[in-house]
């Protein structure tokens, strides 16, 4: 009776540990939108100057799009991991909690960015707004591995039923994918030009591909392959 009050008590002290990433991660997700203002005109109103005003705020809207599909990503593979997880410890909820860290501050990064990239701000090829989110991007990048680098080792003993195939060796791979993709974004910026260096993120899926390729050919099994779709 004592042992299954303990489970239990552990199942609930895990749970919470999940609520409480989703909470972050909803509030983060929604964050991002406050940043995008309805656009205030009070004098000469006409279609042509909202436009004009629609396109300051493309920029804004771009970065929005694309760091609200990345923390839906980062979600999303959080969900997945914890799936697995059975057990917790100090240094798990740690390096959650520093994981969460990089998450939400990602509406500052972006607004940040978003704030000093476009419209006029274009020619003054402003480097800085690009590094603070980029270092952002690598430091989610860095705590994902981290995270999934503890649960996937068997000698922490947090996780159960983890895929073989070297399914832990993708995701880890994987996690390191989109800040070395993003990271490409600054030798260009500071060494060519900086409207060059918004297009590296386009690379993530074709990096994605070449890694899931990669380990499938070298752990590639039929069953492999389903899990990792």
């Amino acid at each position: 009776m004592e042992h299954l009050h303990h489970e239990l008590k552990k199942e609930f002290q895990l749970e919470r540990m999940i609520l409480f990433s989703d909470a972050v991660f909803a509030i983060a997700i929604t964050l991002l939108v406050i940043d995008l203002k309805v656009p205030q005109i009070h004098e000469n109103i006409s279609d042509k100057a909202l436009l004009g005003e629609l396109a300051q705020l493309l920029p804004k809207l771009v970065w929005f799009i694309f760091t609200f599909w990345l923390i839906g990503l980062y979600w999303t593979i959080h969900h997945r991991m914890f799936g697995y997880v059975i057990n917790y410890n100090r240094k798990l909820i740690w390096l959650n909690l520093f994981f969460l860290l990089t998450i939400v501050l990602m509406p500052f990064s972006t607004g940040f960015y978003g704030e000093y990239s476009g419209g006029s701000l274009v020619e003054k090829q402003l480097k800085v707004p690009m590094t603070v989110y980029v270092g952002n991007i690598c430091a989610t990048g860095i705590a994902n591995y981290l995270l999934w680098s503890y649960i996937g080792n068997p000698r922490n003993k947090l996780a159960e039923h983890l895929p073989g195939g070297g399914f832990v060796q993708l995701a880890k791979a994987r996690s390191l994918v989109v800040p070395l993709a993003s990271l490409l974004m600054l030798p260009v910026a500071w060494f060519i030009n900086v409207f060059f260096a918004v297009f590296m993120p386009a690379l993530i899926p074709v990096y994605m591909g070449l890694c899931k390729r990669y380990f499938n050919r070298k752990y590639g099994t039929t069953k492999n392959r389903q899990h990792q779709k």
